[in-house]
């Protein structure tokens, strides 16, 4: 009997135990439909959105037509971005260097009034971003692709697979020599592109955190 009782109570504080840990680790910025989908090894989620000059794009259209797409996720006002785009040029270079082989896209999922969206374009001309810029003010797809920094970087294959997310590379103090420095978006597309697989498929992202509304 003592022995059913104590088992009984062991369950009971387990369950309560549950209980709270599932209320601790709950986001008030994310609902039970928003959890992260993507995973890598696995078909990267598909979506719909508006660029700033109002056109659609999706990332089935681009995978049909045979392209490795590449996510930034983004807001202009972030230095971690500014670094990437003014002080050096790593993302406008890369989205050239793969050419027609790789459809870049940036993100900004940050809610209104949190991230500027309003200043998108202005940072596009500004920086001569040659790529679209999409707005996801509502954070769903951020959510759907478990982004936390801007920037993250996500990397799709040509059959709609997610095949890298993480950090553009591994100086995120901005301190590391050429040759120490490692571009892990860039090793990826050279090897998806020369028909190998990904070595380094997951990193530790770093940037500005997503500013999700509510």
């Amino acid at each position: 009997m003592k022995v059913n009782r104590r088992k009984g109570l062991l369950a009971g504080f387990a369950a309560v135990a549950a209980v709270a840990l599932s209320v601790a680790g709950f986001s008030s910025s994310v609902t039970a439909g928003d959890e992260a989908k993507a995973k890598v090894g696995a078909a990267a989620p598909d979506f719909k959105l508006v660029d700033t000059n109002g056109k659609e794009h999706s990332l089935a259209s681009y995978t049909a037509q045979g392209k490795i797409v590449v996510l930034e996720w983004f807001n202009s006002g972030c230095p971690f971005v500014v670094r990437h785009h003014e002080k050096y040029t790593t993302m406008r270079d890369l989205a050239a260097k793969f050419g027609d082989k790789v459809q870049w896209i940036a993100i900004n999922s940050g809610a209104p009034g949190k991230e500027g969206h309003g200043l998108d374009k202005d940072a596009v001309a500004k920086w001569k971003i040659a790529y679209p810029v999409l707005n996801d003010e509502t954070g769903k797809v951020g959510k759907m692709y478990g982004a936390k920094t801007t920037p993250h970087m996500f990397i799709v294959d040509a059959k709609g697979v997610l095949r890298y997310a993480g950090a553009i590379d591994n100086d995120r103090a901005d301190k590391m020599s050429a040759d120490q420095k490692i571009n892990y978006v860039d090793r990826a597309l050279s090897e998806l592109t020369s028909g190998k697989e990904v070595t380094t498929a997951e990193t530790l992202s770093y940037g500005c955190g997503v500013k999700y509304g509510n």
